[in-house]
């Protein structure tokens, strides 16, 4: 998602080329900037060293052609070299910078989406916000398939609150979104987002407000950015959807537990804001989320008060 701004810079000079997972893939979908995604599993049937060398044959380099690793691994690098491009543009702390020939600094305190694009445009470049927001493209079949469901529930017209309560890293997930679905129903309808791993969560939602539609599992990524496009806002945990929602530009409160928005994942879209234990001294406690608290009490994620999010969703959709 991130990669998007980068993406889009890089076609104003060139056709661009996209190696990515089978799972990120549909992400890319119609957009305009990118001529081929080329599907890379490196955990199925491209794993090991036979299946590296399978992708760099199906993506050849041609003489002027740059290389960017988005993905800072060392088998990202050794793609590219192995793809044969003379040039490869990496951050200096990436796992794999000895194989760059190009590399430019990893600031911390940087939104990521900035710092992938100044992959293209070096460390100095003057950067507006605007140029860091991600981009979509729902295709007509995305929108169609929303407008069917939202007649299918009587919700054509309404005014949409979307939640989004997973998260792949389970320490994520703030446990007060059926209280805050109670809540805020009286001041729009309440729309479920996420994937099949998340259908449970949205049991335990649709419990404490039972007009929720759920649509966990049953939409493609960019149907689900679709549906969140037409939400006045979007309550999240730091995960995909909060993404999805920087792109269609949906306002977002975004619940942040063992992580925090200065590593540089917060949102994007105008208005939107985050919200935290702010008082705990052992936040943040991981890069990414920990597959359990280091101290085994999770308050980060369980005192955070359902009246504190709940406050800040007010101030947004009122805005």
């Amino acid at each position: 998602m991130l990669t998007t701004p980068l993406i889009g810079r890089l076609a104003r000079t060139g056709p661009v080329d996209i190696v990515t997972t089978p799972a990120a893939a549909p992400l890319l979908a119609g957009n305009p900037a990118v001529r081929r995604v080329i599907a890379y599993d490196k955990r199925g049937a491209d794993r090991g060293v036979r299946g590296l060398w399978r992708v760099a044959t199906r993506i050849p380099a041609q003489r002027d052609d740059i290389a960017y690793c988005a993905q800072g691994s060392t088998r990202t690098a050794l793609l590219a070299l192995l793809a044969g491009y003379r040039q490869r543009v990496g951050f200096n702390t990436s796992d794999g910078y000895a194989i760059y020939n190009r590399r430019i600094d990893y600031h911390m305190k940087q939104h990521h989406a900035e710092r992938l694009l100044r992959l293209a445009v070096g460390n100095d470049a003057v950067i507006a916000p605007a140029e860091l927001r991600p981009s979509l493209y729902p295709s007509p079949a995305d929108r169609d398939a929303i407008d069917a469901l939202l007649s299918a529930n009587g919700a054509t017209g309404e005014r949409l609150i979307a939640l989004a309560p997973g998260s792949i890293w389970a320490t994520k997930r703030w446990p007060g979104f059926p209280a805050l679905a109670r809540s805020l129903a009286a001041h729009a309808r309440i729309v479920i987002v996420g994937g099949p791993d998340d259908r449970d969560l949205a049991a335990r939602i649709l419990a404490a407000e039972p007009n929720a539609i759920d649509t966990t599992g049953q939409l493609g990524l960019l149907a689900s950015a679709d549906l969140i496009g037409r939400a006045a806002l979007l309550v999240t945990n730091d995960s995909l959807p909060q993404h999805l929602a920087s792109a269609m530009g949906t306002r977002t409160v975004t619940v942040f537990g063992p992580t925090v928005p200065a590593f540089g994942f917060g949102p994007l879209a105008p208005g939107s804001t985050t919200v935290g234990h702010e008082g705990l001294t052992c936040r943040p406690c991981h890069p990414h989320g920990p597959p359990a608290c280091p101290l085994l009490h999770h308050l980060c994620m369980r005192d955070l008060a359902e009246s504190t999010v709940l406050a800040r969703a007010l101030i947004a959709i009122a805005a």
